[in-house]
């Protein structure tokens, strides 16, 4: 959170027009000032990162009830948005690396009901955007990227929602940047563009016509407001996360059985998330003993993702995750570590120490 002060001030001429939501000063300046700071053409604003995705799929008008491969290893809200919108989802394996889509298994899943890809950023580690990018033109499909994770990310010096057809990120209260509730979708197209906002917006085309049926996905403006003060703060925040996630690797690099997240080439992370993989047949310990652990001394880690999506109890029977083995293993091994800017380094280190203790 900003200064308290900060924002006060930040609110006050809100009291002076009385202007609360429906695209107002400050729901117009922090798209302006997104805009800029992400390195991308178009953006809109959203209550939520979830009505983002949901709508950014809606506003392709892909055919009903074809395939979007995807994703198991994410958050509900990445194939929810698929579901809700009478599409397939078509659950792709990650890799066991970065945690992402592996592009080396998309080609065999697209099918003549294929119409889209949905891979989803992890961790704030980035996906093969060049080979899924690649991929995607060869077979005509459409791009939609659940970029929830990767907030100021940025690769090869582009950020990261430049690429794809549509990037969708998520401003809730846990993530790097966030406006208390909302999100954004970043795109190209203006047409789009100008269909987004209609479903946004009930579908409202002007005073007097609605030509379609659309949501009510607006951000407020007491929420642009919370999104222009922690904009200003982003990169010193990032840059606190840096030192808490070094003071990790310190304590649990190289750790026999504990995977921990790479370092990618070329790209300028945000550390969003510390994602630990334990090996309990080399560890000694297993993910679910190391969260009690820890739960004991009152510290809340998250086993984040599990379950995976495509065992949730709303599609029971429906999908097979033995065919997603890799994504599968991870959700039972994973453990997100407590991961925020103010954390202090000294709490880190008792975090680990009681990690190791569980080492036999």
């Amino acid at each position: 959170m900003p200064p308290f002060e900060e924002y006060i001030d930040e609110i006050k001429d809100i009291w002076e027009t009385h202007w609360l939501t429906n695209m107002g000063a400050k729901h117009k300046e922090l798209q302006k000032e997104l805009l800029e700071y992400l390195g991308v053409d178009e953006i809109d604003l959203f209550t939520n990162g979830h009505m983002a995705l949901e709508l950014s799929l809606q506003a392709m008008n892909l055919p009903k009830n074809s395939e979007v491969i995807t994703t198991p290893f994410t958050f509900a809200s990445t194939t929810h948005a698929i579901v809700r919108n009478g599409l397939e989802p078509v659950f792709c394996d990650v890799n066991p690396v970065d945690f992402t889509m592996d592009v080396t298994k998309i080609e065999e899943l697209i099918t003549d009901r294929t119409s889209a890809i949905m891979p989803v950023h992890v961790y704030g580690n980035i996906c093969n955007v060049d080979e899924i990018q690649r991929i995607a033109d060869k077979y005509g499909l459409k791009v939609i990227y659940d970029a929830a994770h990767t907030f100021g990310v940025r690769y090869k010096d582009r950020g990261i929602a430049s690429f794809g057809d549509v990037s969708c990120f998520s401003f809730h209260a846990t993530k790097v940047f966030n406006s208390i509730e909302g999100g954004a979708a970043c795109f190209k197209d203006k047409d789009f563009g100008l269909e987004l906002y209609r479903l946004k917006n009930f579908g409202i085309r002007g005073p007097e016509v609605v030509d379609g049926v659309g949501a009510n996905a607006k951000m407020n403006e007491f929420c642009a407001a919370m999104g222009l003060c922690n904009l200003r703060h982003v990169d010193e925040e990032i840059e606190k996360r840096r030192k808490v996630v070094e003071r990790y690797r310190e304590h649990l690099e190289g750790v026999e059985g504990i995977q921990l997240s790479p370092i990618q080439k070329d790209v300028k992370p945000n550390y969003a998330y510390f994602p630990a993989i334990f090996d309990e047949k080399v560890f000694g310990s297993s993910r679910n003993e190391v969260f009690e652990a820890l739960g004991n001394e009152g510290i809340g880690a998250r086993k984040y993702f599990y379950p995976l999506t495509n065992t949730f109890d709303c599609f029971h029977g429906k999908y097979d995750p033995n065919l997603t083995p890799v994504a599968l293993r991870l959700s039972k091994r994973v453990l997100t570590l407590p991961l925020y800017a103010d954390l202090a380094l000294e709490d880190v280190d008792k975090i680990c120490e009681i990690i190791l203790k569980c080492k036999r």
